[in-house]
């Protein structure tokens, strides 16, 4: 049987505070939980990542980075400057032991992003953006911030393909012109609970 004690929960959060409490007390079986039920967006992000950003020197911010899952996989596929940001303090200290990232930042994604814009050729929202963690919203800031030509990826699992605000917003953006949509697959996310994720990638005009 998988281990299911917190993802039975994860999707009905509500508010910021109880997100991050929620996340924190996660932390230290939040690898285990996740393993046990076939992880397998990190890999289908960074696989879908070497095909359109060939400068695998280019520092790449990994948004929402949580205990360096997705950091660990963008890493075996050879992109070797990685920064993360996480609002948990749990999870990051996790990420931090793992010694995959230069740089981790303590920070709410539905807040400014503590960064300069232009600052990253690549962000990667991996498994982040969901009803209960991060708005579709997100993925305006997400844009915003990549220099012209910047890449962005990320997935949507199936409970915010249900919401259509979160595609909606993405087609917001290619209807304007200011991204075009370089890549879009739907597979597996979390398979032992039957969860699927789309992975996108956008690249900025």
């Amino acid at each position: 049987m998988s281990d299911r004690k917190f993802l039975d929960t994860v999707y009905d959060l509500d508010g910021a505070e109880t997100t991050r409490a929620f996340y924190d007390a996660w932390s230290d079986s939040y690898d285990r939980e996740v393993a046990d039920n076939g992880y397998a967006t990190p890999g289908r992000i960074a696989d879908a990542l070497l095909r359109f950003q060939t400068d695998r020197n280019a520092p790449v911010l990994d948004l929402g980075c949580g205990t360096g899952i997705s950091g660990a996989a963008l890493r075996a596929a050879g992109f070797s400057v990685l920064d993360g940001s996480d609002f948990s303090a749990e999870m990051l200290a996790l990420a931090r032991a793992k010694g995959i990232y230069r740089k981790l930042m303590q920070a709410d994604m539905t807040d400014p992003m503590p960064f300069a814009d232009a600052a990253y050729a690549t962000i990667a929202a991996v498994g982040v953006l969901n009803p209960g963690h991060a708005p579709a919203a997100v993925l305006d800031d997400m844009i915003g911030k990549l220099p012209p030509g910047g890449v962005s990826v990320f997935s949507l699992n199936d409970h915010a393909l249900a919401d259509p605000s979160y595609e909606g917003r993405m087609n917001e953006h290619l209807d304007a012109g200011s991204a075009v949509l370089l890549f879009r697959e739907h597979g597996a996310h979390l398979p032992k609970i039957d969860l699927e994720s789309s992975v996108y990638v956008l690249r900025k005009t």
